[in-house]
């Protein structure tokens, strides 16, 4: 896929190299609560991961440069689902505007690429999941046409 400039940001796919700036994103987030470190003992999961999602033709992890460095990501995961007709789903996951440069519009760039994205492969749905304590974040969603549907469930197997 090539390479996409809006408004002096790009987006294009994540490479493994940029997984130092992607981890930092991570590690600075104080609500994910993902237990996200930059201790270079954690850095073969991360390689793990990344690897895993790279082979997998439904997902798609991106990131945000300004200036050459890593600013924000994102990742995308094409599922069909049997309710629908079989229709297609967008899940839009692990977003993150790195903190020093949220409220310039880089989130909003990451979600229209994404939504495109999604339209270009046919989906009739995008869905994603918030922490709830991210209040902020669900505002932002619902300015860009996101409706909040469903209760979301989960169950940690590992620590």
């Amino acid at each position: 896929m090539a390479r996409h400039d809006i408004t002096g940001i790009t987006i294009r796919l994540a490479q493994r190299s940029d997984l130092p700036g992607l981890i930092a994103i991570f590690a600075a987030d104080e609500i994910g609560g993902h237990g996200d470190t930059t201790e270079p003992a954690a850095l073969p999961a991360y390689r793990t991961a990344f690897d895993r999602i790279a082979a997998n033709p439904f997902d798609t992890l991106y990131v945000v440069e300004l200036g050459g460095d890593v600013v924000g990501t994102f990742q995308t995961t094409l599922g069909t689902s049997l309710p629908g007709r079989g229709s297609l789903n967008l899940t839009i996951g692990a977003v993150q505007t790195r903190a020093d440069m949220r409220g310039r519009g880089i989130g909003a760039a990451m979600m229209r690429y994404a939504i495109e994205r999604g339209r270009d492969a046919g989906a009739a749905t995008i869905q994603l999941m918030s922490n709830n304590d991210r209040v902020d974040a669900h505002r932002f969603y619902r300015r860009l046409g996101f409706k909040q549907s469903h209760a979301g469930f989960k169950m940690k197997l590992l620590d």
